[in-house]
């Protein structure tokens, strides 16, 4: 099967008319605020996205995304290999439009450019930025030993301090 491009942007009204579905790729190398945290760019990001009307007359976007990438560990220093997958549901809706408060929990709101488009590939990185990690780890078992350091520098003694009590030990004494 042949992997085809998912366009850059669609109109959601047209899309949802035809229930239109785009099953594809997404080259990491045109997601640049992605790729700006991973250590290799290269690779592609396999998506499908489906458009549609639901039950309520509004037009939705579903789509899922999944992709390998390399994270820094933040642990030990290595590089680290993560799986990405992420699902979303969209609703697009003009700047303009007092409706939101309308619109069910299961759907994101996506505002249509002035063209009344919505770019696919922008929705996709947002949802992969989104995926990611806030800091990226191995499992502790994974990450090497001889990196793991857990103390930094030299600690000191403390010095002996005298017990306040002391004083009441000797009138106990007395």
């Amino acid at each position: 099967m042949q992997k085809l491009k998912i366009p850059i942007t669609i109109d959601p009204i047209r899309t949802a008319q035809k229930r239109l579905s785009f099953e594809g790729i997404i080259p990491m190398n045109t997601l640049t605020r992605f790729t700006e945290s991973l250590l290799v760019k290269e690779g592609d990001v396999d998506a499908v996205i489906d458009c549609g009307t639901d039950e309520q007359g509004l037009v939705f976007i579903f789509g899922e995304a999944h992709c390998t990438v390399s994270l820094t560990c933040e642990r030990c220093g290595d590089e680290m290999s993560l799986t990405i997958d992420s699902s979303f549901a969209y609703t697009p809706v003009k700047g303009d439009d007092s409706a939101h408060d309308e619109i069910p929990e299961r759907y994101d709101v996506i505002e249509k450019d002035e063209h009344g488009e919505v770019n696919l590939r922008q929705l996709v990185e947002d949802e992969l930025i989104l995926a990611l990690p806030l800091f990226p780890m191995h499992d502790v078992d994974q990450c090497d030993p001889a990196k793991l350091q857990t103390s930094f520098g030299h600690i000191e003694p403390e010095p002996e301090k005298p017990n306040p009590f002391a004083i009441l030990q000797e009138l106990k004494k007395k």
